[in-house]
């Protein structure tokens, strides 16, 4: 296993659901967690609250020279042995939906690229700084050096009318983790990525626990709910204590197929 206790690790996007859920389970396991976002009130929050030396780090995910000082963080306060990669990303330029929508236009490039580079661009570059770092720490008893875990979604597998963009993105997630492992297996360094299904997290807003089961928990074949965000950091510290998972995609989602 990549023993963290004595190692950091980078969460990005880790003051939302997911990354907030995932940094908790890894400081608990003794890492020093750097939380890579712009939210900077709950980020600065669960820095307080982790402690161990968790910092937060504020980084715009679109800008290299961000991300290479988020992983730069991580690997002074010590080897960086876990990587989660499970960022957002700001609003698209213009509108999305179909391809070619009910008024007749079509979908613009802009928005097109926009999606890609949030989503998929951005990953790949969080991937190559901290495999970089990654690939300067001594190894482990294990011969491991660190591990990499990507988000893809389930619209990657089976994206919906509007997702063209997202799904896009995220097939490209999915579509690179079993290159990744093996281009960085001679370093010791595992790439793995979770693609969730419909999951309570920041991206709903205000709307209520309630309303949210009415609309969305029914599409659940079992449990009939909503995931929980811990239950996606639950899958992560598996990832990275769990040496023979290497090189693919889990989908997380309840038996979820659209």
């Amino acid at each position: 296993m990549v023993d963290i206790a004595n190692g950091s690790a980078l969460v990005t996007g880790g003051a939302g659901g997911f990354g907030g859920a995932t940094a908790r389970r890894l400081a608990a396991k003794g890492a020093k967690v750097v939380i890579a976002d712009v939210a900077d009130e709950r980020g600065q929050a669960l820095a307080k609250e982790l402690g161990n030396g968790a910092v937060y780090v504020r980084t715009d995910i679109t800008k290299e020279e961000s991300i290479a000082e988020a992983v730069e963080t991580a690997a002074k306060l010590a080897p960086l042995r876990a990587a989660v990669i499970v960022h957002g990303g700001p609003p698209p330029p213009d509108k999305g939906g179909r391809v070619i929508g009910r008024d007749g236009s079509r979908l613009s490039l802009a928005h097109f690229a926009h999606m890609v580079n949030v989503y998929l661009n951005s990953a790949f570059c969080a991937t190559a700084h901290a495999a970089e770092a990654m690939a300067k720490n001594e190894p482990l008893a294990s011969g491991q050096r660190g591990v990499i875990i990507n988000t893809a979604s389930i619209a990657g597998f089976e994206g919906q009318p509007g997702q063209v963009p997202y799904g896009a993105a995220k097939g490209g997630v999915i579509g690179m983790t079993l290159t990744l492992a093996r281009d960085l297996a001679p370093l010791g360094i595992r790439a793995m990525a979770i693609a969730p299904g419909t999951f309570h997290t920041f991206a709903y807003g205000a709307m209520s626990a309630e309303d949210l089961q009415e609309r969305f928990g029914k599409m659940i074949p079992n449990p009939k709910r909503m995931g929980d965000p811990d239950e996606y950091a639950q899958l992560a510290q598996q990832i990275v204590e769990n040496d023979f998972l290497n090189g693919t995609t889990i989908r997380l989602d309840g038996a979820q197929r659209f």
